[in-house]
Order: C-alpha cells, then sequence, then structure tokens
C-alpha cells in the first residue's frame, strides 16, 4: 500500500495479510489464541508492522466501554516498599496499553475518598494494596473490578486476592531465632490494624510458643523510627529480663529499635538479635546489617496488576503466595548473658 497522508486502518491489515478485520482485531488485541493459527497471527502482525498500522485506542475504548486505566490504591507514599509495588504494577500494566493512577489514601488504612468525580466513569478497575477491601468501596462502588493486595484472602470483597507468603516469613524468622537459642523475644509490632500484621503476630506467638521455655512480650509502635524508639525504649526499661531478640514489623522499625537499644548500652547482636521485614535499602544502611526477610515488592505490583488483567478479561488469575526469603546479616547470633 502506497504511504501517504492517509492512516492505515484495520481493513488495510486484513486485505495485506489476506484475513477478516475480525481476525485482525482477535490478534492485535492478543485474544487470538484458540481462534486463529499462529501462521495466520504472525501473518497480521508482519502486515501491521509493514503498515506501520497504529489501533485507535480512543475508539476502541470507547466501542469497549473502557478507560484503560486502573486505580493503585496505597496506605502511604513514605515507604520504598510501595513504591515497588507501584514499579510492577506500572510494568504489566503499560506491556496491556493500561495506565495506573497511584493514589495514598489519606486515611491510610481507614476508607479511602474517590479521588474522581466518579470513579466508576473514569476507571476500569482497582487494585488495593494493604488495606480492608471495605475501605475502598466509596472509590469502587458495585461496579468497579477489584483485587486486594495483602489482605484476608477468606473475607476479601474483591474478585481476587494477592499475597506474599508472609506466615512463612514469619516462619523463617522464629525458626532462625529459636535455632540460635533465642528463647525471650520482643515484638516490636506495628499499631495499624491490617490483617497482615495480625497474622505475623498469630504465626509468631505460635512459633515460639510450641518450643518450652519461650515467651514473647509485644510492644505496639506507629510505623516510623521514632515511635519504635519510644516503644523499645519503654519496653527495655519494663521490669523483668531484658528481651534477647527483637523481633521487629518492618526494617524502619528495626531501625528504632537499634536505637533504643545503644542508648541503653546494649550492642546488637552480642546481647540482643534484632530482626526487620522488607529488606528496603535501610536494612543494608544500617551497623550492623540487618537481617530480614525479603519481600519482592515489584513482583507483588506485577502479580496483581496480572490479576486485575485477568478478572478484567474474564479470566481467572493465577493462585499462590508469592514465596519470601530470610536475609541472613550481622544483626542476629546466639544470645549473650543477658
Amino acid at each position: 500500500m502506497a504511504r501517504g497522508s492517509t492512516r492505515p486502518t484495520s481493513r488495510d491489515v486484513a486485505q495485506a495479510a489476506g484475513v477478516s478485520q475480525a481476525a485482525v482485531s482477535l490478534v492485535l488485541g492478543d485474544k487470538w489464541r484458540g481462534r486463529v493459527s499462529e501462521a495466520t497471527a504472525q501473518r497480521v502482525r508482519d502486515a501491521a508492522r509493514e503498515l506501520d498500522y497504529r489501533p485507535n485506542l480512543a475508539a476502541r475504548n470507547l466501542r469497549l466501554g473502557r478507560t484503560r486505566t486502573v486505580l493503585l490504591v496505597v496506605p502511604a507514599l513514605t515507604t520504598e516498599f510501595f513504591a515497588g509495588v507501584y514499579t510492577g504494577a506500572a510494568r504489566v500494566a503499560a506491556d496491556h496499553g493500561f495506565g495506573v493512577v497511584l493514589y495514598p489514601s489519606p486515611e491510610g488504612v481507614g476508607p479511602a475518598r474517590d479521588p474522581f468525580a466518579s470513579a466508576q466513569a473514569a476507571l476500569d478497575g482497582v487494585l488495593a494494596s494493604s488495606m480492608a477491601a471495605d475501605a475502598v468501596t466509596a472509590i469502587r462502588g458495585e461496579r468497579l473490578p477489584l483485587v486486594m493486595l495483602d489482605s484476608d484472602p477468606s473475607g476479601s470483597l474483591g474478585a481476587a486476592t494477592v499475597n506474599l507468603d508472609i506466615v512463612d516469613g514469619t516462619r523463617q524468622i522464629a525458626d532462625h531465632l529459636l535455632g540460635l537459642g533465642h528463647r525471650r523475644f520482643l515484638h516490636l509490632a506495628a499499631d495499624v490494624p491490617s490483617w497482615t500484621f495480625e497474622v505475623r503476630a498469630r504465626e509468631l506467638a505460635a512459633r515460639v510458643a510450641a518450643v518450652p521455655g519461650t515467651s514473647v512480650r509485644t510492644a505496639r509502635t506507629p510505623m516510623t523510627i521514632e515511635g519504635a524508639l519510644a516503644a523499645a525504649e519503654a519496653a527495655l526499661e519494663a521490669p523483668g529480663p531484658l528481651p534477647t531478640a527483637v523481633v521487629c514489623d518492618d526494617d524502619k522499625l528495626a531501625a528504632g529499635a537499634y536505637k533504643a537499644l545503644r542508648r541503653r548500652g546494649l550492642r546488637v547482636p552480642d546481647d540482643v538479635s534484632v530482626t526487620g521485614v522488607d529488606d528496603i535499602a535501610l536494612a543494608g544502611a544500617l551497623d550492623p546489617e540487618l537481617t530480614t526477610v525479603r519481600l519482592d515488592a515489584e513482583l507483588f505490583g506485577e502479580r496483581g496488576m496480572r490479576a486485575l488483567l485477568a478478572v478484567l478479561d474474564g479470566r481467572t488469575p493465577d493462585e499462590g503466595d508469592i514465596p519470601v526469603q530470610l536475609v541472613v546479616r550481622g544483626s542476629t547470633a546466639p544470645p549473650g548473658a543477658l
């Protein structure tokens, strides 16, 4: 076809490939498998490339009633972890012609306000991380497909739930510390009403209780280094024997624990071992470097977006929690003489 000012159409591609326009739509919409042959699909792709064909996304979206935009709701943008979730989700979305609007809920894990005049008109779906499903009711109403990240799969109102294997991560921490000989634990627990933190607390308590002569004390703290410092200091000043290991719900809390221990003249790990969760850059910057559970935030975002795209396409998302890994560094050792 002679190149000119006229933009090639799907009919031109169909004629060049010797197929119907319906076949072109299936192939370029990546819905051809099981409907046309691989050879036919390749002819269509070759013809589209030769003609420099670009589908009219606006017209197609209007026809399908789609905006090709999804909303990612996170509790906050103050953590490196949620930046990774967004990066992974946006990468998969872009590969499928979708855009992602990132929305940090002003209320954290509480109910999130609709950031649009009408989210149901502006969006195709919602991906909500580390929040209760009913926290995004004002955004999604009863129409928008919802996929939950880091949420209770048994009570989710979403069409699908994608989780990290945080239970196994807690087991890995407990088994590592118990194997080193620790028996007195302080759990520096995030003061956040979230399913994931409740699961961690239950699993840690159960794992430690299974070994005779053990104990776990819990100190709740805001998700800040300063809050963790204050909570750890108060716990260390309480009556009774000092813990030999401090288990923290994330790496920032571990940094607060480091400061509290050093103010009391205690050394990490000679006197007290410390563990975290996330494996953000801070974990490697602490001295000694922090033993922590590595959570692949980008993979988490990718899997969440793939699940949402599957729901939008009428498919069943992949199942199974994402594996996590304990990274042992210098902050853990056998207990000292405390």
